[in-house]
C-alpha cells in the first residue's frame, strides 16, 4: 500500500471542489440558529506572512467547529485597501496605489485559498472599490447630518514621514506607528467626528462585553478615562478674566502653591502682552509644541517650566498663587491648566523640588504618623482628613470631596463636572489613497455635503501622490472644480481623504449586502445577521478599531439601521508569531511565507503547526522542527486511516477491556476537544486531544491481534476521528471522509461528534479546580486516580491555573478526593 501522502494533490483537489460546489456560501436561514465569525480584514500591501496567516487559521477552525454544530455559518473576507501601507508601496515601487493594491488582493486571495480557509468569496469587498467608499462616504454624510462631523483648527500630530496627520491614537512613543518617524505638531483645518458625544455609552456598555477579554476593555476604559471632579475658576487680575482648572481633588484645593498652563493655553498669549519674560517664554512654548504628548507627559522626565510673572487668586483662601508654564500640562486633557499641589501630587512634588517653590500639607492620613511638610520625601495622593483648610478642617473621604464641591457651587466659584481622556476623532488625512471627504467648499454658501445622489466622489486616476506637506488631490484641477449643490456657482471640492478606520468601522456590515446598491446595507439581513459572535484579531486594535467600530454601530443603531449597540460579541485577540525573538513583520522583511511553507509541508500542516505551537492568545517561536512534527502527524493519521478501514467491517462482538479502553480515551478525547474548541478556545489543547486518539489507536492496533479487533470499535473510532479533525485539517479530513471512508457529501457537512457519557461514567470523574477558593477550571481525571502528587502535577499544568497564580508562591494543595482541589497561593 502506498503510504505516502500526496499533499498536493489532495490539497488542491479538494480547494477546487468547495469551490465548484458552493460549499462555504450562505444565505439568512430563519429556521437555524446563525454564527457570524469574522477576523480582522488585512492590509494589502503585500503578501501574508504566518504571522497573519495564524489569525485566519484561528478563525477556520472556529466557523468550521460551529457550522458542524449545527449553525449557519457567515464567514466572509475582505481587504482594508486604503491607506499609508498600500502608498507608501506603491510609492516605493513606482507604481499606482491602485494596481499594487489589486495585485497584493490577487496574492492573498490565492493564499487564503491555498490554506483551505473557508469564506464565502461571493461576499468579498475592497475598502478602495468604489461600491464600498461609496457606503463610506455616505456613513460620513450621516455623521454630518446627525451633527457628529466638523472641521475646525487644530494643532494636530503631523508625520514628516508619511506627510499625513495621525490620530492621537496612530502615536506610539512620540513615533508614527507606521513608518516611526517622529512625530511633530502642526496646526492644519481638519475634520473630526464627535466620538466624545458617545463617551457615557461607550464607557458604560463595557459591561455588556463579558466576552471580550479583559485586558482589552480595560484598556478602553482607560482610553475614555471618565473623570467626575469640580472645575474651579482662579481669577487672574492682571487680565480681567480667570484660570478654569479640572480637579477630582477638590479637597486639596487649600494646597494650591502655583498654577501650571499648558505651552498652548489661550490665556498665556494675553500674559505675554507687554511682559519683559516674553522672548524666554516664547521660545519654551516653541520647543514645548515641537514635543509629542507622550514625551512631555512622560514621568521620567525632568519638571521644566518658566514662571510668567502674574499670579491668580485661590477662591477659596483667597491667596495669590504664581503662574507658570509647564510643557508636561496638556490641553489634551481637562482645561490645559492645572492647580500645583505639591503635597499630595507626585509631578507637582518633583516640579516644586526643581524650582524652588514651597508646598503645605492639606491632607492628613487618618491612620499612623502625621505629615510633616519640611520632611516630606514624596507627594502622599492618599484620601484622608483635611487641616489647613479653615472651614473644612476634620472633613475626610467622601465627605470632604462633596463638601467642597458644593461650597464652590454656592458661591459660584466653579461647578461640577465630568471630564474625559478620550478626544473627538481626526479623521483629517493629507493623502491620496484614501475615500474623498464628501464635501464642497462655496464662497457663498459655506461648506456644504456632497448630494447622496452624486456620491461616489471617485478618486482621480491620474494625480502626483508624492507626499509635498498638502493633499495631492489638491493638486487637480479636474477633481477640485465643481459646481455648489445649494447655488449652482463655482466651488471646489475638499481634498482632505478619510483616516482608513472610518472604512473599517462599518467593514462588518457590508459583508451582509455586499452588492447592495439601495444602502450601505441590508437592515433585515443586518437583523438576522449580527452582532459578530466570535471576532479573531490583534491585541494592537483594543483602542483604535475595535472603539471606532462601537461607536459606528451606536450611531447607526440610533439612525435606526441596526438593532444592536455592540459590534462584536466574543473577542479572541490572538497572540503574535516570533522569527528570532522579534514579532514577524512585512515592512521589515522578517516574514515567513505560507506559501513556502505549504510546497513544502502541506497546508494542512501548516495549519497543524500554527495551531499546535501555544494557546492562540500567547505569541509563540516560529520553527521548521514544528513544522516536521506537524507533517509527520498528517501522515500518521492518514496511514491510521488507510490501513485500518478494512477493519471496520465484519460483525460486532462484545466488548473486551481493550476496546472499553480505546472508547474510553476516544470519549474522553472527544468531550475535551468540543469544550477546548466551543467554550475555551484553547484549540493547542484541542488538538492535543486528538494526538491522544491518534497514539491510542495505535497502541490498540499493536496490542490486538488483528482479528481480535472490533470492527463496531474501530468503525465509530474512525467516523469519530476525521469529523473531529475535520476543522483544523479540512483537506485531509475530506480525503479520508470522502475517499477512503466512501462517505456521501461533505465532510464540514457533518454533525460534530458527541462523547458518549457512558464510556466514561466508571473510569473518569471531573475535579472543580479553585485558587486560594475561587474556582479556575475543571479537570477530568480518571476515577480511581488517588495519587495526590499526580493530581497536584495535572492541576498545575492548567493554563488558567498558572494566569490566577501569576507567578506567587505555592502554599499548600488541598485535595478533597473525586470533588476537587484548591491551590492556596501565598500573598
Amino acid at each position: 500500500m502506498e503510504d505516502r501522502y500526496d499533499f498536493t494533490g489532495v490539497e488542491s483537489r479538494w480547494q477546487r471542489w468547495w469551490d465548484e460546489t458552493g460549499l462555504y456560501q450562505v444565505e439568512p436561514d430563519p429556521g437555524r440558529p446563525k454564527y457570524y465569525l469574522l477576523e480582522m480584514y488585512p492590509y494589502p500591501s503585500g503578501p501574508l506572512h504566518m504571522g497573519h496567516a495564524r489569525n485566519y487559521i484561528i478563525g477556520d477552525v472556529l466557523a468550521r467547529f460551529q457550522g458542524m454544530n449545527g449553525h449557519n455559518v457567515m464567514h466572509p473576507m475582505g481587504y482594508d485597501a486604503f491607506g499609508l501601507p498600500a502608498e507608501n508601496a506603491a510609492l516605493q515601487q513606482g507604481t499606482h496605489p491602485a494596481d499594487w493594491t489589486y495585485d497584493n488582493i490577487r496574492i492573498i486571495r490565492r493564499q487564503f485559498r491555498m490554506l483551505g480557509i473557508s469564506y464565502d468569496w461571493r461576499r468579498e469587498v475592497a475598502s478602495c472599490h468604489p461600491g464600498y467608499y461609496h457606503w463610506t462616504q455616505w456613513m460620513f454624510l450621516l455623521m454630518h447630518r446627525r451633527g457628529l462631523a466638523y472641521r475646525k483648527q487644530a494643532a494636530v500630530n503631523w508625520c514628516p514621514g508619511c506627510a499625513t496627520v495621525l490620530a492621537n491614537e496612530q502615536v506610539e512613543d512620540g513615533r508614527c506607528w507606521r513608518c516611526e518617524s517622529e512625530v511633530d505638531k502642526k496646526e492644519l483645518d481638519q475634520w473630526f467626528f464627535r466620538i466624545t458625544a458617545y463617551a457615557d455609552r461607550l464607557l458604560e456598555d463595557l459591561n455588556l462585553l463579558d466576552g471580550w477579554p479583559e485586558r482589552v476593555r480595560t484598556m478602553q476604559r482607560n482610553w475614555i478615562g471618565r473623570s467626575e471632579g469640580v472645575e474651579i475658576d482662579f481669577p487672574v487680575p492682571a487680565v480681567n478674566d480667570a484660570l478654569t482648572v479640572f480637579t477630582t481633588r477638590q479637597d486639596t484645593i487649600f494646597g494650591v502653591t502655583f498654577m501650571a498652563l499648558a505651552p498652548e493655553h489661550p490665556l498665556l498669549p494675553r500674559l505675554l502682552e507687554g511682559n519683559d519674560r516674553r522672548p524666554a517664554i516664547q521660545a519654551y512654548v516653541d520647543r514645548a509644541r515641537r514635543m509629542t504628548s507622550i514625551d512631555r507627559a512622560s514621568t521620567a522626565r525632568e519638571k521644566t517650566g518658566l514662571f510668567t510673572g502674574h499670579y491668580c487668586i485661590n477662591p477659596l483662601s483667597g491667596e495669590t498663587v504664581p503662574i507658570w508654564v509647564a510643557d508636561y500640562v496638556l490641553m489634551d486633557y481637562g482645561t490645559g491648566a492645572v492647580m500645583g499641589v505639591p503635597a499630595h501630587d507626585q509631578r507637582d512634588f518633583e516640579f516644586v523640588k526643581e524650582h524652588g517653590l514651597p508646598l503645605r500639607v492639606v491632607i492628613q492620613p487618618l491612620e499612623g504618623p502625621e505629615l510633616d511638610e519640611s520632611t516630606l520625601q514624596e507627594a502622599v495622593p492618599a484620601y484622608g482628613r483635611m487641616v489647613n483648610s479653615g472651614r473644612f478642617n476634620g472633613l475626610a473621604l467622601d465627605e470632604a470631596l462633596a463638601r467642597v464641591a458644593e461650597h464652590i457651587e454656592e458661591r459660584r466659584l466653579g461647578r461640577r463636572a465630568v471630564n474625559y481622556r478620550l478626544r473627538d476623532w481626526l479623521i483629517s488625512r493629507q493623502r491620496y489613497w484614501g475615500a474623498p471627504i464628501p464635501m464642497i467648499h462655496c464662497e457663498n454658501c459655506g461648506i456644504v455635503p456632497v448630494p447622496e445622489a452624486d456620491l461616489p466622489v471617485l478618486l482621480p486616476d491620474k494625480v502626483d501622490f508624492r507626499p509635498r506637506g498638502m493633499s495631492p488631490l489638491a493638486s487637480s484641477p479636474e477633481f477640485l472644480a465643481v459646481d455648489c449643490p445649494d447655488c449652482g456657482r463655482a466651488a471646489r471640492r475638499e481634498t482632505d481623504t478619510m483616516d482608513t478606520f472610518v472604512c473599517s468601522s462599518w467593514y462588518f456590515l457590508r459583508y451582509l449586502s455586499p452588492r447592495y446598491q439601495g444602502g450601505p446595507f441590508r437592515p433585515a439581513e443586518a437583523g438576522y445577521w449580527m452582532p459578530v459572535d466570535q471576532y479573531v484579531g490583534g491585541i494592537e486594535h483594543a483602542v483604535l478599531h475595535l472603539l471606532y467600530s462601537r461607536f459606528f454601530t451606536k450611531v447607526l443603531a440610533d439612525e435606526g439601521l441596526v438593532r444592536e449597540v455592540e459590534p462584536f460579541r466574543r473577542l479572541l485577540t490572538q497572540g503574535m508569531v516570533l522569527k528570532d525573538g522579534a514579532a514577524m513583520s512585512k515592512s521589515k522583511g522578517t516574514g515567513v511565507a505560507p506559501d513556502d511553507m505549504v510546497a513544502r509541508y502541506g497546508a494542512d500542516a501548516v495549519r497543524l503547526n500554527t495551531l499546535f505551537a501555544g494557546p492562540p492568545d500567547k505569541d509563540f517561536e516560529w520553527t521548521d522542527q514544528g513544522m516536521e512534527g506537524a507533517a509527520r502527524f498528517v501522515s500518521r493519521v492518514w496511514r491510521l486511516v488507510r490501513a485500518w478501514k478494512t477493519g471496520c467491517q465484519g460483525p460486532a462482538r462484545p466488548l473486551s477491556p481493550a476496546d472499553g479502553e480505546l472508547r474510553r480515551v476516544l470519549h474522553a478525547s472527544l468531550r475535551r476537544m468540543t469544550v477546548d474548541v466551543g467554550e475555551r478556545l484553547q484549540l493547542n489543547t484541542a488538538l492535543a486531544a486528538a494526538m491522544e486518539m491518534v497514539n491510542a489507536a495505535y497502541a490498540y492496533r499493536e496490542k490486538v491481534a488483528e482479528e481480535e479487533q472490533n470492527p463496531a470499535v474501530a468503525a465509530e473510532f474512525l467516523d469519530c476521528l476525521v469529523k473531529a479533525i475535520a476543522p483544523f485539517l479540512p483537506h485531509l479530513a475530506e480525503e479520508l471522509w470522502q475517499v477512503e471512508l466512501g462517505r456521501d457529501g461533505s465532510v464540514h457537512r457533518q454533525n460534530w461528534p458527541r462523547h458518549d457519557a457512558g464510556a466514561l461514567a466508571a473510569d473518569e470523574v471531573t475535579l472543580v479546580v479553585q485558587v486560594n477558593g475561587r474556582v479556575r477550571d475543571r479537570l477530568v481525571v480518571p476515577a480511581g486516580l488517588t495519587d495526590e502528587g499526580e493530581i497536584r502535577r495535572r492541576v498545575l499544568a492548567l493554563d488558567r491555573v498558572g494566569r490566577a497564580l501569576d507567578g506567587r508562591p505555592i502554599a499548600r494543595v488541598v485535595v478533597v478526593p473525586g470533588k476537587l482541589v484548591n491551590v492556596v497561593a501565598e500573598g
